[in-house]
């Protein structure tokens, strides 16, 4: 195999006609990968991204090729995907504001272009979920927020609307699935590109801890911050930390670290109702 690339979380490897995808330990926050990894993390995501997959494929077809058919050292958070031409925007729907769209909107009243309801707080749910996509920055570099009309730019109004409708409805789906396993999506990222064949597919990973934000529908209260089972919990501990958001990052300590990864875990279990051994 050759290694094609190494991300922030996943490296990808050319195997003959296919992609083997493989998911690291590593954590990113603010576009920057910390040195310090959340063990079992890339299993976990993997696992519950094949899940998503599974769940939505008869919504828009996905690059899983195989979960199984990967080198033995990379089993449990390896993926043999097809080949797609990736798209240069990050996909975002929101149902619920918060992070960078709840700043975006508390300076200007509209979160990539789309205008919402005056009077919004911190964890408000939206009329309808929205779609807010954001710049692919290299690593170290920041996403930054686009409008539907940037995407237009870069890809034209076809696929532009094509990928604003399968965000929408990718989000709208997995969060009737997770509400009725007691989990509120808040927001999630996809990426698509094209196959060979000219079929627009999902690819990386879908609505996991860290490409999504998961609250507990039990505790969910507007106006404040919300428990999170997701990498939510090391972007506050680095926010507390005094850390500048920039390269290279502190340590993370082994007491974040093991909250984070029971977190990853939790949510993992109440959404697929398996047990993580």
């Amino acid at each position: 195999m050759e290694l094609l690339h190494s991300g922030k979380v996943r490296d990808v490897y050319a195997d003959g006609d296919d992609l083997i995808l493989v998911a690291s330990d590593r954590i990113s926050i603010y576009d920057v990968v910390l040195p310090t990894p959340i063990p079992d993390k890339g299993k976990l995501l993997t696992a519950l991204s094949l899940w998503w997959f599974e769940q939505l494929a008869d919504l828009v077809p996905n690059h899983v090729v195989s979960a199984t058919d990967v080198p033995a050292e990379f089993a449990g958070r390896a993926v043999r995907c097809r080949r797609l031409e990736m798209l240069p925007v990050e996909c975002v729907a929101r149902g619920y504001l918060t992070g960078g769209g709840l700043k975006e909107y508390q300076r200007t009243g509209a979160v990539s272009g789309v205008e919402l309801p005056r009077g919004l707080v911190e964890a408000s749910i939206l009329p309808e979920p929205i779609f807010t996509p954001s710049t692919k920055a290299p690593v170290g570099e920041h996403d930054e927020p686009i409008t539907f009309a940037e995407v237009v730019d870069k890809v034209g109004a076809e696929t532009a609307e094509r990928l604003r409708r399968i965000t929408i409805d990718v989000y709208r789906r997995g969060a009737e699935l997770a509400a009725d396993r007691g989990i509120l999506v808040a927001d999630t990222k996809l990426e698509l590109g094209w196959a060979p064949d000219g079929t627009l597919m999902l690819g990386d990973e879908l609505l996991t801890s860290d490409s999504s934000r998961f609250w507990p529908a039990e505790s969910y209260q507007p106006g404040r911050a919300q428990f999170s089972y997701d990498k939510q919990y090391v972007r506050d501990w680095a926010v507390e930390s005094g850390w500048d958001k920039q390269a290279p990052a502190p340590e993370v300590p082994a007491e974040v670290v093991e909250a984070t990864r029971a977190r990853y875990v939790d949510v993992y279990e109440k959404l697929t109702g398996n047990r993580w051994d």
